[in-house]
């Protein structure tokens, strides 16, 4: 289920960032960076765009950490030694046995092909384990974006808020040529994450983006999944 990168012409506009249809499908998730830092004067820009995303009710109720340096080397850490102890601490469940047909299919496709691009067989459960680890050292990225949200009511709502956040978050770093990916795993230590950070338990994690210059020979990126049809997504009522 992998795909070769769509052919988009990728000239800028005027402010020097891509066309939303560019954008749009020229995006992908990177798991590999380069150590530099996105300057905060650009930083400031996709974090005014993703500012401009709906939300129910206007409630805004997105509370975004951005986290590098020191503080993120100690995160990793945390983190590292928490996911070799078992002590998993989500703020929300996922279990993907829970998957059923056709997205089971699809989730065993992706990691079948990530794990190919690592180079890790299937029979070999350690490099598997080191692979999913890299999620803890964010892929490489020198800066990530951690978003927690409120909790009331069922949630439904404003976690689909916090995924419009995110996406808004994203798009706006591919449209000025950088790479990001939002990542459900670092949500299984909201706890360490709240302690690492000091943020109130009344604040719960859905998930972070790692996000910066893309590395395009990590071995992460080798791989692009591809999408199915829009007739098979989409249904008309007339």
């Amino acid at each position: 289920m992998t795909q070769p990168q769509e052919t988009i012409s990728s000239a800028p506009d005027a402010d020097g960032t891509l066309s939303f249809k560019e954008t749009v499908r020229t995006r992908r998730s990177y798991r590999g960076f380069l150590p530099t830092c996105v300057p905060d004067a650009v930083l400031n820009e996709i974090l005014q765009d993703a500012q401009n995303a709906p939300s129910n009710c206007n409630t805004q109720p997105w509370h975004t950490h951005i986290v590098r340096g020191a503080k993120l080397a100690e995160l990793s850490m945390a983190m590292h030694a928490d996911n070799d102890a078992g002590r998993h601490t989500p703020d929300f469940t996922f279990d993907m046995e829970e998957f059923v047909e056709p997205y089971l299919g699809r989730q065993k496709a992706q990691g079948k092909a990530y794990y190919e691009a690592m180079n890790v067989m299937r029979a070999d459960a350690d490099g598997r384990h080191r692979a999913a680890a890299k999620n803890l050292s964010f892929f490489g990225a020198p800066q990530i974006a951690l978003l927690f949200m409120p909790f009331f009511g069922d949630n439904v709502r404003v976690g689909g808020d916090i995924g419009m956040y995110g996406q808004t978050f994203l798009l706006s770093l591919a449209a000025r040529g950088l790479g990001g990916i939002p990542q459900t795993m670092l949500g299984f230590f909201a706890g360490t994450v709240r302690k690492v950070l000091d943020i109130p338990e009344n604040h719960k994690m859905l998930f972070g983006i790692s996000f910066g210059y893309p590395d395009e020979d990590a071995p992460g990126n080798r791989m692009r999944m591809d999408r199915v049809p829009v007739s098979e997504s989409v249904t008309f009522h007339s």
